[in-house]
C-alpha cells in the first residue's frame, strides 16, 4: 500500500519528467530549425554557410545563458520555493518558444528579427537551465529512498530520450517549404499552448 509520502514523492517525480521532457523538447526542435530553416528566414541575405553558421550562433546563446539561469533559479527557488521557479520557467520557456514561432521574417522587419531571435533564445536558455537544476534538486529532495527506475536521474534520463524521440515522430507530417510557409512555426505555437 502506497502510502501519502511515496504518492508525493511520485507526483513530484511525474512533473519533473513532465517538465523536463518539454524543455529539452523545446531545445531540439530549434536545433532542428536553426540547420534547416532559420538561414533562409532570418540570415537570407548571408551566403548558405553564413547563414547556418549564424543560426546555429544564435542556438548557442541559449547555452551560454543556461548557467545563468540556474543560478537566478537557485537564489530564487531558495527564497520563495523551487516550485513556484519551476512554474516560471515552463512558462518563460513555452513564451520564448511561442515568440520564436510568431516572428516576422528578415524580409518583414530587417534586423529586428535575428535580434528577437536572440532575444527568445537567451529567455529559454535561462528557463531550461532553471528547470533543469531546479527539477533535479526537487526531485532528489522528494525522493527519500526512491531508487531505480522511479529515481530522479532515471527520470531525467527518461525525459531527455522522450524530447528526443519527439521530432522523429513528425517525420511522418505533410512536407512543405519552410520558406514559402509558415510550417516552421508549428511546433513553436503548439508548445506555447501547452505550457499555458
Amino acid at each position: 500500500m502506497a502510502t501519502q509520502s511515496d504518492q508525493s514523492q511520485r507526483r513530484a517525480l511525474q512533473a519533473s519528467l513532465v517538465g523536463s521532457t518539454l524543455e529539452f523538447y523545446d531545445y531540439i526542435i530549434f536545433g532542428l530549425a536553426a540547420a534547416l530553416v532559420f538561414p533562409q528566414i532570418f540570415f537570407p541575405h548571408s551566403s548558405p554557410v553564413a547563414g547556418t553558421l549564424s543560426a546555429f550562433a544564435t542556438f548557442a546563446v541559449g547555452f551560454v545563458a543556461r548557467p545563468i539561469g540556474a543560478a537566478i533559479a537557485g537564489h530564487f527557488g531558495d527564497r520563495i520555493g523551487r516550485r513556484k521557479v519551476l512554474l516560471v520557467t515552463l512558462l518563460a520557456m513555452g513564451a520564448a518558444t511561442g515568440g520564436i514561432g510568431l516572428l516576422p521574417t528578415f524580409e518583414q522587419v530587417g534586423i529586428w528579427a535575428p535580434t528577437l531571435l536572440v532575444v527568445c533564445r537567451i529567455v529559454q536558455g535561462l528557463s531550461l537551465g532553471g528547470e533543469w537544476s531546479g527539477s533535479v534538486l526537487l526531485a532528489v529532495e522528494q525522493e527519500g529512498g526512491v531508487s531505480g527506475r522511479d529515481s530522479s536521474e532515471a527520470s531525467h534520463r527518461r525525459a531527455i530520450r522522450l524530447a528526443c524521440c519527439s521530432p522523429t515522430a513528425h517525420s511522418g507530417l505533410p512536407k512543405r517549404s519552410p520558406t514559402t510557409s509558415s510550417s516552421y512555426r508549428g511546433a513553436g505555437a503548439y508548445r506555447s499552448s501547452a505550457a499555458s
